[in-house]
């Protein structure tokens, strides 16, 4: 990735590379230095309160509008790729960097008989557990989180062939480049036929922005699609989110899928102006 960068802290980078040589050592995978980016990241998380306000840094009020956006966005996906033959597909969903369980209670399941949640900060995990339990929310009684694995996002295989959707909102930025690439790689394997991944994600204007103090990086679309391109990944499909404060990062939405698609959905995206406020 050749386009520059900044951090928070007002440095900037001529691309990418030098801000991974910086961050995790030279060549980017220094192991004492990846190992500190990665606790440093999970050790901010778990200073913050396990709420919906917590888990949204501060934009707590953003909840509604979030899932009012990727609803119709989830439903026309599972409307174009798995409402095939099997009537009586038994549908699972991957909710990666969980938090407290917030996009699952509020969106999965109520459209996947199952979901579990990947989440490695513990006390947010608790939260979720107790969150989801039957008796605390309103899904049907055949849809229910049924694991919740407090594992990094850069150490999980899925189980070959479990979920209809991973989805992957706002974590993903947590992961160094070359871990982004092999997670997904691992993570196709827990795809069924026709399944798909859903990124949602924080959008750079251009380049990069990193953050210090959470470790994470907010990466532009052609830096995403790049990336896409090296998992082996496919756009199928994207739109942006709607009705966030205008200081906050643009979010943009990808369905992504291992195989080629038959058809490919664009729509086009409006430049914004904003500061960078983000939602974590």
């Amino acid at each position: 990735m050749e386009a520059s960068g900044t951090d928070s802290e007002g440095r900037e980078f001529k691309n990418a590379a030098d801000m991974w040589r910086e961050e995790l050592g030279e060549g980017g995978d220094d192991g004492v230095k990846k190992t500190q980016w990665y606790s440093h990241g999970v050790g901010y998380w778990q200073g913050v309160e396990a709420s919906v306000d917590g888990v949204l840094g501060g934009y707590g009020h953003v909840n509604d509008a979030d899932i009012k956006c990727s609803e119709p966005f989830l439903k026309a996906l599972m409307a174009e790729r798995l409402s095939g033959a099997d009537k009586d597909r038994h549908l699972v969903a991957l909710d990666c960097g969980s938090g407290i369980g917030r996009v699952t209670k509020n969106l999965l399941i109520r459209h996947f008989n199952e979901v579990d949640l990947l989440e490695p900060v513990s006390h947010f995990l608790e939260a979720a557990r107790e969150s989801l339990a039957p008796e605390n929310h309103t899904a049907a009684d055949n849809h229910r989180a049924s694991n919740f694995y407090c594992i990094p996002l850069q150490e999980f295989t899925p189980e070959v062939g479990r979920y209809d959707v991973i989805w992957i909102q706002w974590c993903i930025g947590h992961l160094a480049d070359d871990d982004f690439i092999s997670f997904f790689k691992r993570a196709k394997v827990g795809l069924k036929p026709g399944g798909l991944f859903v990124l949602k994600e924080n959008i750079a204007r251009n380049g990069f922005v990193l953050d210090k103090e959470d470790r994470s990086v907010t990466r532009s679309d052609l830096y995403f699609k790049e990336l896409f391109n090296q998992c082996g990944l496919h756009l199928y499909k994207q739109k942006d989110q709607r009705g966030f404060p205008n200081e906050l990062f643009a979010v943009k939405m990808y369905a992504l899928t291992p195989d080629v698609p038959k058809r490919v959905h664009k729509t086009r995206s409006k430049a914004k102006s904003y500061s960078p406020g983000i939602i974590r």
